[in-house]
C-alpha cells in the first residue's frame, strides 16, 4: 500500500477508534510496529497514552459521586447523567496466577464504578446490578467500559445505568444497573 494511502487509513483508523494500540493498527495495516510509528509521528498522531490523556483532560464533567481515583480504570470521557467511557488495561495484580486470565470482580469493579462515576448527585450507591461476563479477559489485554444513562425517572431517588465492555471490537462484559440517588432531601445513614 502506498504511503499516502497507508497514512488515509491510518487517520480513518484512529478517527473511528481513538483508543486503537499501535499492536492493533500492525495487524489492520500489515506492516511493522516501527512504521505505524514513524507514521503516527509524521501526522503529528500522538501515541495511545498522551491520546488518552488529551481526551481525559478535554472531554469530561467533573466527578461528583466518588473521588475520581476510586474509579476503577482511566475515565476518557465523562457527561454527567448521559454517559461516560472508561479505560482498564488488565495487568499481573488483576488476574489468576495459573491461567492469566482476569479475576470477574475487576471487570465488574471497572463497569460498576463507572456506572456510580455517571451520577450527578453527592451520594450514588449501587441498589442492583444484572451482569453477564460474555468471555474471559486475558493478561494484557485492555477493558473499554462504555456506560448510558437509560432513564432517571420510573422509581424515585433511582437511575438506570447500561454498560458495556469490550476488548477490541468484541464484547466481553454487559451489564444493567439500578444506581441509587439521593434528592437532596434524604438523610442517609448506613449502607444500602
Amino acid at each position: 500500500m502506498p504511503k499516502k494511502q497507508r497514512h488515509q487509513h491510518l487517520l480513518k483508523l484512529i478517527e473511528a477508534n481513538p483508543f486503537v494500540t499501535d499492536r492493533e493498527l500492525t495487524r489492520e495495516l500489515k506492516v511493522s510496529i516501527q512504521t505505524i510509528r514513524l507514521d503516527r509521528m509524521e501526522l503529528g498522531i500522538p501515541e495511545l497514552r498522551e491520546r488518552m490523556k488529551q481526551m481525559a483532560e478535554h472531554s469530561y464533567d467533573q466527578v461528583r459521586s466518588l473521588p475520581l481515583d476510586e474509579v476503577v480504570g482511566e475515565v476518557v470521557d465523562l457527561q454527567l447523567d448521559k454517559s461516560g467511557i472508561s479505560i482498564f488495561e488488565i495487568r499481573e495484580e488483576h488476574v489468576f496466577s495459573r491461567t492469566h486470565i482476569a479475576r470477574g470482580h475487576y471487570v465488574f469493579a471497572q463497569a460498576n464504578s463507572l456506572a456510580v462515576a455517571l451520577i450527578d448527585d453527592e451520594i450514588a450507591l449501587t441498589a442492583s446490578a444484572d451482569i453477564r461476563f460474555l468471555r474471559q479477559v486475558h493478561l494484557g489485554e485492555k477493558c473499554i467500559a462504555k456506560a448510558y444513562v437509560r432513564s432517571m425517572n420510573g422509581q424515585k431517588g433511582k437511575a438506570k445505568v447500561e454498560v458495556f465492555t469490550y476488548v477490541g471490537e468484541e464484547m466481553v462484559f454487559q451489564g444493567n444497573f439500578v444506581i441509587y440517588r439521593s434528592t437532596g432531601e434524604d438523610n442517609i445513614e448506613g449502607g444500602m
